[in-house]
């Protein structure tokens, strides 16, 4: 049996943890009679997607992004509508793509994954142009997005950082969408675009999103009070933000989304300005991943970090029916769990 080319792409920024030992488990876990192994690291934004291109070319069977979404963003983007498969080994923050694919955050267990190579022909999307393989939007997760992007450090906590200190002060937007034989124009907190179910870190904005049933999942969130913000997270966490009578949600191939100005945009959590015309549209079966034939699902319970959030969230959740000084009160002790200085 020929054995197939493989190349793992390391990021040793991505995240936060030390990606040192990834090469000594890869050597000493790989099934070896079964693949011929490469290892090669990135140097700067972007080099991810040559190093891809580089492999496609030579003809690679397998490329892994070993980082965060944004690697595996910028690997996956390069080998679009060719023979060489994606495989994961997730290093990043919030890792929602490895997560939906039900891919393990351990290591050792995520290059079991690439051992057993269940390969399929899954469905990406683009907005403008850009492809992205969970989610895509508008509105303040792609406001958030940018802020995360400018803040120097990563984590979950910056994220919930940027999500406390920037969600009052937030001013929702009036888009245009349309979408089918459909045309509607209202204000929405957000518009996200899902391939795949979550943004990462088990927090599912799409919960019933598939990358194999050739549509988007379209979730318009509608301005929300400070009051609603508990059930928001809860729902989340929960994966029932589908029931929620301020989301709307449909399916749909295509929508074109006009706004009154430009701003900023978000593909897999990777923040870039775009025009008041927006065009998002899901290619079916574009892309070849490695996928979990385990089905695992231990993979989507929740870490130490979620667990708190969602404790603390729930709390909030409980006071939801006070007054807005207790949910104030909620959220200044979910800053305190978190780390976060806040002002009272």
């Amino acid at each position: 049996m020929d054995k197939k080319k493989i190349v793992f792409i390391i990021n040793p920024i991505s995240g936060t943890a030390s990606k040192e030992s990834v090469p000594s488990k890869i050597d000493s876990l790989l099934d070896h009679e079964r693949f011929d192994s490469d290892l090669r690291y990135t140097e700067h934004a972007g080099h991810a997607t040559e190093l891809a291109c580089q492999a496609r070319d030579e003809g690679a069977d397998i490329i892994v992004a070993v980082g965060g979404d944004g690697t595996v963003n910028e690997v996956a983007r390069a080998i679009t509508h060719s023979q060489s498969a994606l495989g994961i080994i997730p290093c990043g923050s919030g890792n929602g793509l490895a997560r939906h694919l039900l891919i393990p955050m351990n290591v050792s267990r995520a290059i079991e994954i690439i051992n057993a190579c269940e390969i399929r022909d899954l469905d990406y999307g683009t907005i403008d142009g850009h492809p992205f393989f969970c989610t895509c939007g508008m509105g303040f997760d792609a406001y958030i997005s940018q802020k995360f992007a400018e803040a120097g450090k990563r984590g979950p906590v910056t994220y919930a950082e940027y999500i406390l200190k920037e969600g009052l002060k937030y001013k929702p937007e009036t888009y245009t969408i349309d979408y089918g034989d459909r045309k509607e124009t209202r204000k929405a907190h957000l518009i996200t675009c899902a391939n795949a179910s979550q943004y990462g870190n088990n927090a599912y904005i799409a919960p019933q999103a598939s990358m194999s049933d050739g549509m988007l999942d379209v979730i318009v969130m509608d301005p929300l009070d400070i009051i609603d913000a508990p059930e928001i997270g809860v729902e989340m966490f929960n994966k029932t933000l589908d029931r929620n009578p301020n989301i709307k949600t449909f399916k749909s191939k295509h929508i074109h989304v006009t706004r009154n100005a430009p701003g900023v945009i978000h593909y897999d959590g990777d923040p870039v300005m775009a025009g008041e015309e927006i065009d998002v549209q899901l290619i079916e079966r574009g892309v070849k991943m490695l996928v979990n034939p385990f089905t695992d699902r231990s993979e989507r319970q929740p870490n130490a970090f979620q667990n708190t959030v969602s404790d603390v969230l729930n709390q909030l959740y409980q006071m939801r029916n006070g007054v807005k000084e207790g949910v104030k009160e909620g959220i200044s002790q979910t800053s305190r769990v978190l780390g976060i200085k806040t002002k009272r």
